[in-house]
């Protein structure tokens, strides 16, 4: 199981090249639509002005499914090269089968939807823009494949334990 609270401090701790800090969790509804990613500024489910982020999240997910911004990733298709942004960003050159398999998602967020109540995750992806109506999440099917086990490597070292 994961610490929740040390993990989304992590993630909060070393995401400034790809998100900012104060928007890096999204509330995602139990259809996978997308709800706010605006934490501070929610009132609901008892969070108090002295709250840290942490604690809002802590008192949110009690009720709704929250995602966790591990990073971002783009396709490049005439080469097939993905190239993923999070503490350290990466340029991979995919496979033509890798590439088939994951490059019709264009440009997604990618990180960990954590249960409503529970410390259980699932690595996924979201719409960059939650603005749109479809905006959702999105789980990836674990593989063997080389974008799916670094997107995996990247989230390993966000999550505490």
């Amino acid at each position: 199981m994961i610490n929740v609270y040390e993990t989304i401090k992590n993630i909060r701790a070393t995401c400034d090249n790809y998100a900012d800090p104060d928007l890096v969790a999204t509330v995602i509804h139990d259809n996978y639509y997308m709800g706010s990613n605006n934490i501070c500024e929610l009132d609901t489910f008892e969070i108090k002005n002295e709250d840290n982020f942490e604690e809002r999240i802590l008192k949110i997910l009690k009720h709704e499914n929250i995602f966790l911004n591990c990073g971002m990733y783009a396709f490049v298709p005439i080469i097939n090269e993905c190239d993923i942004y999070s503490t350290t960003d990466y340029n991979l050159k995919l496979t033509q089968e890798e590439f088939e398999k994951y490059s019709h998602e264009k440009e997604r967020v990618f990180g960990i939807l954590i249960k409503s109540n529970s410390s259980e995750f699932i690595i996924g992806s979201c719409d960059l823009c939650g603005c749109s109506i479809d905006a959702a999440f999105k789980e990836m099917e674990k593989s063997d494949l080389d974008f799916y086990k670094k997107i995996e490597e990247i989230i390993d070292t966000k999550i505490i334990y």
